[in-house]
């Protein structure tokens, strides 16, 4: 009698709020497979979000993580881990999704604004406190006593903006000679101890294990990193010249139809362009598409001549085929040491 009763005041409460909304409010789960280094933002950002959405509609959202090496995470997703949403630093692994997966179709790019870009960031140096081998440009990092720490391009987009960014600026230097471009590379990665597999794991190697006079990342990992090592007293150096990275966004259709997902997640990549999301992006130290956001932070985000994959690479499709696949220009240029 006890059960029943409280079978009928359970669905006394559940008819209740169903004539009250419209709907009985839900425990939603969610998950956003991203690249090694947006930790610390989506932790920030999901719970934003979850309050968003609680707000908007009476569900409850939870927003589990996955991070590792951009190249990786995408194999992953293909392998089946179940992404509702991907947060990546390049197409290509968003791309991949479609080709090799028909997880996506081949138009997601088109469905948000930006071609699916809400924030963008850029390859710095990370150096050593009072900056002792006076490293202030490209240059710098193919002198002989200079040991350079950089993520693996095979696995690590963190790893192939570095690369291209090198790429780029030997190329605008010698008025577009390839083979200028090529030897400087050569030179740089020869200078490289290590190749982790994801920007993370390039910081740990740099700030951690004391290894190397120089890291290349991007900005908000630099940041991070001066964040959480302040006794170290490492040095952010903006070179004048270095490569536009842009991170899309996409939510997984053949996944968020199996977990009935779609609305939420997408409205999940959506709140990345509100105000709220922008501002985020940007105290986070990405830089945030809103050019009125973008402007309350230009302290923080120093002007610098910028070149995009497509001037010097002729896009990541290309160039992914020209410089980081098996056997590609990477392979031909880098011994292991």
């Amino acid at each position: 009698m006890r059960n029943w009763i409280k079978g009928i005041f359970w669905a006394l409460c559940a008819a209740v709020l169903l004539s009250a909304t419209g709907t009985v409010a839900a425990d939603v789960k969610i998950l956003n497979v991203s690249y090694d280094v947006t930790r610390e933002f989506y932790q920030d950002y999901d719970a934003a979000f979850a309050a968003h959405w609680k707000e908007k509609t009476g569900d409850t959202v939870t927003v589990n993580q996955s991070h590792g090496g951009s190249s990786k995470q995408a194999q992953s997703v293909i392998n089946g881990l179940e992404a509702d949403v991907i947060t990546m630093n390049q197409p290509l692994d968003i791309d991949i999704l479609h080709s090799a997966g028909n997880l996506l179709p081949a138009n997601w790019a088109t469905r948000l604004p930006n071609k699916s870009v809400p924030y963008t960031s850029t390859i710095v140096f990370v150096v050593r406190k009072g900056n002792p081998k006076n490293i202030r440009n490209w240059d710098d990092l193919v002198r002989p006593d200079v040991s350079v720490v950089v993520p693996n391009p095979k696995t690590s987009g963190n790893g192939r903006y570095s690369y291209l960014a090198a790429w780029g600026y030997a190329l605008k230097k010698s008025a577009g000679d390839e083979k200028s471009a090529r030897d400087f590379v050569t030179k740089l990665f020869a200078n490289v101890p290590v190749l982790d597999t994801g920007g993370r794991g390039a910081t740990t190697t740099f700030a951690d294990r004391g290894i190397g006079d120089v890291l290349l990342t991007f900005e908000n990992e630099a940041a991070l990193v001066q964040k959480q090592f302040p006794d170290d007293g490492l040095l952010v150096v903006l070179p004048p010249v270095s490569i536009l990275a842009e991170n899309p966004v996409a939510w997984v259709d053949h996944n968020v139809q199996r977990h009935h997902t779609e609305a939420v997640s997408r409205a999940y990549l959506e709140y990345l362009y509100s105000d709220a999301g922008q501002e985020l992006a940007a105290q986070h130290f990405f830089r945030p598409k809103n050019q009125t956001i973008l402007a309350r932070y230009s302290t923080r985000f120093k002007p610098l001549e910028l070149f995009t994959v497509d001037e010097i690479a002729g896009g990541w499709q290309k160039a992914q085929q020209v410089h980081f696949s098996d056997g590609g220009i990477f392979d031909q240029i880098y011994q292991p040491q």
